[in-house]
């Protein structure tokens, strides 16, 4: 049976995002793998691609995230769940999402008002003068995708009565 349609359209953005993160990986092993060839066996190293590599990670963590987020595969301390108890660690899941909603929300507002600036000005890495609006926007996809899923998660652990 399919969830409402909400919840559908946060695990296909997420598989997206996901995909895309891959696809930027492999990306970027591929050309570092060039590089080092380039550098050590030719004597030719390819001309910016410290700053290639520092964007496309950036991007890669970034579309990444929500991935991680709803496989919850964020490292967690759990020193506390039995002295708390069922309902503390009830408590204390629902106030870290409501925690790290406000930061995301917080970061994604600054990551979208970022790169509508970086286009509006024509920003662009110093070297290679690569457009820095597609980064900013893939902080803010990545950020704000997160936000939705732990938002979803929430109303899971709401609806459940129960940590996840």
């Amino acid at each position: 049976m399919e969830g409402p349609f909400w919840l559908t359209a946060i695990e296909r953005a997420n598989r997206l995002l996901a995909g895309l993160a891959a696809a930027i990986l492999l990306g970027l092993v591929a050309i570092v793998f060039a590089g080092v060839v380039s550098r050590y066996l030719f004597a030719r190293p390819i001309l910016g691609l410290n700053e290639v590599v520092q964007l496309t990670a950036v991007a890669l963590v970034m579309l990444g995230l929500p991935h991680c987020t709803a496989a919850r595969g964020h490292v967690t301390v759990d020193v506390l769940d039995n002295a708390i108890g069922r309902l503390g660690r009830l408590a204390g899941d629902i106030l870290s999402r409501i925690v790290s909603l406000l930061v995301l929300s917080a970061l994604v507002r600054r990551a979208v008002a970022k790169a509508l600036d970086a286009h509006e000005f024509g920003d662009v890495t110093n070297m290679l003068s690569l457009p820095l609006w597609p980064f900013y926007a893939a902080i803010a996809a990545g950020m704000g995708l997160s936000a939705l899923v732990l938002a979803a998660q929430m109303i899971a652990i709401v609806k459940q009565g129960r940590a996840l």
